[in-house]
């Protein structure tokens, strides 16, 4: 079922290849059937998962290159099959976001969004680390031409930071990988026969390797100090694109620096205090430059990087609380990213900008555009009842067990969200209405019908986690177990 899930984007992007360009509204039917037929696809998969075993399941596996030890091997658990339900779910936002801002290569467009997300899957589900890495590569062929080809005015620049910033880092990642093959006895990229290996290292060893897994990381998380290209790829992408860039590339690289902390545990245990330092500066850090955006975009994508940061301090607690606040901060941010970048798109497409100084009193205009953003705002601060408190919470906890008192520094970067948060609600939704706003239509069937979903997601999540929990469980209590 792996590799029918991994290649049926391709084939849905074959097929839109092959449709004549003069039809734009049948290649949009075809995208998005083919986005709908994949998420069906992979939410069918938890049927089959059983979540009270911890190793990797439905796994499947055909040798490439016995004498390189390579091989198209697939597989799913824990941490990798929330990603994939996430990733399914927001490409086919994406897709129906596309509608009305994508006009011009409209073939190209939704080919290009469904290699993406073909890449994406295959980077959670690959069991060796060749083919990451060949699918970690592989995401920056359709980002560079979407962004570079669809962009905003700045969107050469935009393309190219985006391309280099990556590129560098995964040429740290590769050298890292390279030394963990060399130390693998079986000289294999098989991830579980590495991880093995790799724990036979002594601690030096593994710390100079996994700062070569940080920092390619690290570049797509993004964490401090690595995170230039970020405010000008999500500003200048076509508006569907940042919903994919924050809600699931973001998580590539947190998702990967899972995987490290697994195979290097000395590492991973040495630097604990530095990788939770990182995480809180980047929450801060993320947060205050938030809070001094008047461009939407701008807002939305350093509280990104700050959301990021919870991430990270949940993976260097090292427990199982911080653990599963991490993962479950993964999910969390991914429908409240993808639903504040959908609907800023969405509010960018009707009035040409993102000024939060030119909107007022957007309620009485747009009810649900209002219900929406409120809803995906109050859950980005991590209120009760969302899915970002379910996050927060336990990461706190985690923290607060690992640090105690160092972990208020996570309440006042909530305090900081709170913030920009509120202060956008006052500025978008308060105030006489302007009247070049006053015939400005609310969401249409198909842009609520996407942004429902992800905000049935938040409060669900939020209210009974218990599905969500219970899914992960086994995998976090395994790795909290290989960390000490």
């Amino acid at each position: 079922m792996l590799r029918i899930l991994l290649l049926l984007p391709l084939a849905g992007a074959l097929l839109i290849f092959l449709l004549p360009g003069n039809n734009p509204r049948l290649i949009r039917i075809v995208a998005l059937l083919a986005a709908i037929a994949v998420m069906g696809l992979a939410w069918a998969l938890p049927a089959q998962f059983d979540a009270s075993v911890a190793g990797v399941q439905l796994f499947e596996t055909h040798v490439w290159n016995p004498r390189l030890g390579s091989a198209f091997s697939l597989g799913v658990d824990g941490f990798s099959l929330p990603l994939v339900l996430l990733g399914t779910l927001l490409t086919v936002v994406a897709v129906l976001a596309s509608q009305r801002c994508i006009v011009k290569r409209v073939k190209g467009y939704y080919a290009l969004i469904l290699i993406l997300e073909s890449a994406m899957l295959g980077v959670f589900m690959a069991r060796d680390w060749s083919l990451f890495y060949v699918f970690w590569e592989l995401t920056l062929i359709p980002l560079f031409f979407l962004i570079d080809r669809w962009g905003g005015a700045d969107k050469h620049r935009a393309a190219l930071n985006f391309v280099l910033y990556t590129m560098g880092g995964s040429v740290f990642m590769l050298v890292a990988l390279l030394l963990l093959y060399d130390a693998n006895p079986g000289h294999s990229f098989d991830i579980a026969s590495i991880a093995q290996g790799a724990r036979g290292l002594s601690r030096e060893t593994q710390i100079m390797i996994f700062l070569g897994l940080l920092i390619g990381f690290g570049v797509k998380v993004p964490i401090f100090p690595l995170h230039g290209w970020l405010p000008l790829a999500y500003v200048e992408a076509p508006s569907p694109v940042p919903i994919l860039l924050s809600g699931i590339l973001a998580k590539m690289g947190s998702y990967g620096l899972i995987r490290a902390a697994e195979m290097l545990p000395l590492a991973v245990q040495a630097l604990q205090g530095w990788l939770a330092a990182l995480g809180m500066v980047s929450m801060i850090y993320g947060g205050v430059l938030a809070w001094h955006q008047r461009d939407l975009k701008k807002m939305v994508a350093y509280s990104s990087m700050s959301h990021m940061g919870v991430v990270l301090l949940g993976i260097a607690t090292l427990n199982e609380a911080g653990l599963t606040g991490a993962v479950m901060q993964m999910v969390a941010h991914g429908l409240v990213a993808g639903s504040l970048f959908l609907l800023i798109g969405l509010l960018e497409e009707r009035t040409h900008t993102r000024d939060i100084a030119d909107f007022s009193s957007l309620v009485q205009v747009m009810p649900r555009f209002a219900f929406f953003t409120v809803l995906a705002l109050v859950a980005a601060v991590g209120f009760p009842g969302t899915a970002g408190f379910v996050a927060e919470i336990h990461v706190l906890v985690g923290g607060f067990a690992r640090w105690g008192g160092w972990i208020v520094i996570l309440s006042l970067s909530v305090l900081i969200s709170a913030a920009y948060a509120f202060r956008t609600v006052g500025r978008l939704f308060t105030g006489p209405v302007r009247d070049e706003m006053r015939r400005m239509p609310d969401l249409s069937r198909a842009e609520f019908a996407a942004v429902s979903v992800l905000g049935s997601g938040i409060l669900l999540v939020g209210i009974f986690p218990g599905a969500a929990l219970g899914l992960i469980s086994a995998s976090i209590k395994q790795m909290s177990r290989t960390l000490g």
